[in-house]
């Protein structure tokens, strides 16, 4: 067997591995808006008007010249002329003038000369006998009973966002917000940056296809299909080549095939320190300046891989389907990101959770240990350990979240409170 002669910690190998990866120029598509979630965008988006596009009311109430209420109370009111309704989705037929109110609903909008919006619950209407001469309509006294200050209840011209604005930069991802965002701009079509093609090789004499029956001795392809569905939903294309025995000349073949064809690759098994191991020998084979890392303080995932080989990267994953899983959240993501050309890394999201049980580890190295979440009868998280060794998927099915250990503990006790990144 061959030895680790040196582990990089996780940090040091993912910064290894980003300062050699060449930043490549990014090939960009145009597609609907609606359908652009998740994408990220590859050019900044202008407003190309103000947004709102008009004054806007709040609330549902009058639109009021805001001096015309100063110093109104329930004792001592004030008293406006209403000269009749906005109605929605037209522009108002009227000009407030001092002493004057008119009725307006919620996104209503201000009519000329208002400044503000008394609320209706502040407000009493009475009614006058007859009608207006102009507009038949029938006439009313409004009670203010609460003063508004300018700009009370209302949302100015421009306020959300002012023409030529940059609303977005290139380089974020695109949420649910941004989408309405741009639909409230009529920005129906973006530029959105074209998804890494991701080659996956599963490697391996044992390893059959899922659609297989098994001999002895034989396990179904796991990796190629949980890590192709890992890429996706990190922003990248999966591009599966299959099973290739353990044969070295078979292995650099498809190997240099999946990177000419890919924007990098990942290679799952072969990555131990079994005299079998290909993986190291296939890789630089690839081009330079080849491997950077082999071997990192991590567990699960020690025997992991990272290269870059003629400007792409290339990543040696462990076999085991959870430490692979594991692994690939922690380095392929990241590559997936920085080919997108995305200035903000996804948020990992987490919560914090009291340990059922103690949990131990070494010290030096750092430990993913995947955790179930439940809730106790006062709506805190805790953290039981799923126990199981990384060749068990199940053990990882049964979790909804992953607790690290850092490398300075030498584990966790019960009843201490953890981060636990969701998955």
């Amino acid at each position: 067997m061959t030895e680790f002669l040196q582990l990089s910690t996780p940090t040091e190998a993912l910064g290894v591995l980003l300062e050699t990866l060449p930043c490549r120029a990014i090939s960009i598509e145009t597609i609907d808006t609606v359908h652009s979630l998740g994408r990220a965008l590859a050019m900044d988006i202008k407003a190309p008007h103000p947004l709102p596009e008009f004054s806007r009311s709040t609330v549902d109430g009058y639109a009021v010249q805001a001096r015309d209420t100063f110093g109104a109370s329930e004792s001592l009111p004030a008293y406006l002329n209403n000269i009749g309704e906005v109605l929605m989705g037209k522009p108002p037929p009227l000009r407030l003038n001092s002493g004057n109110c008119s009725l307006i609903n919620t996104g209503g909008m201000l009519p000329e000369g208002a400044n503000a919006v008394v609320m209706l619950e502040n407000t009493q209407r009475i009614d006058i006998p007859g009608q207006d001469s102009k507009t038949n309509a029938k006439q009313a006294e409004i009670t203010i009973m609460r003063p508004v200050a300018e700009g009370e209840n209302i949302i100015r011209l421009g306020e959300d966002v002012s023409a030529d604005q940059v609303v977005l930069a290139a380089g974020i991802r695109i949420r649910p917000a941004e989408i309405g965002g741009l639909m409230a701009l009529g920005i129906i079509v973006l530029r959105v940056a074209n998804k890494p093609r991701i080659g996956i090789i599963s490697s391996g004499d044992e390893v059959i296809p899922p659609e297989g029956k098994t001999c002895p001795g034989q396990v179904r392809d796991i990796n190629s299909y949980s890590l192709a569905a890992l890429i996706e939903e990190a922003g990248g294309e999966p591009v599966c080549y299959g099973i290739v025995p353990d044969r070295l000349e078979e292995l650099k073949a498809e190997s240099a095939k999946a990177l000419e064809e890919c924007d990098a690759l990942i290679i799952t098994a072969g990555s131990s320190t079994s005299a079998r191991d290909l993986t190291v020998e296939a890789i630089a084979s690839l081009g330079s300046p080849g491997v950077l890392v082999h071997g990192v303080n991590l567990r699960p995932g020690k025997p992991t891989i990272l290269a870059v080989c003629n400007g792409k990267a290339v990543i040696g994953l462990p076999g085991n389907p959870v430490s692979a899983l594991v692994v690939a959240r922690r380095f392929v993501i990241p590559i997936i990101e920085k080919l997108l050309g995305l200035k903000v890394a996804r948020l990992r999201t987490s919560v914090q959770a009291r340990l059922m049980v103690n949990v131990s580890s070494q010290a030096g190295r750092e430990d993913w240990v995947a955790v179930k979440l439940v809730q106790n009868g006062e709506g805190f998280y805790q953290a039981k350990p799923v126990f199981g060794k990384s060749n068990l998927i199940f053990s990882l099915v049964a979790a909804n979240g992953l607790m690290r250990i850092p490398p300075d503990a030498n584990g966790v006790s019960a009843g201490e409170m953890v981060e636990v990144e969701l998955m």
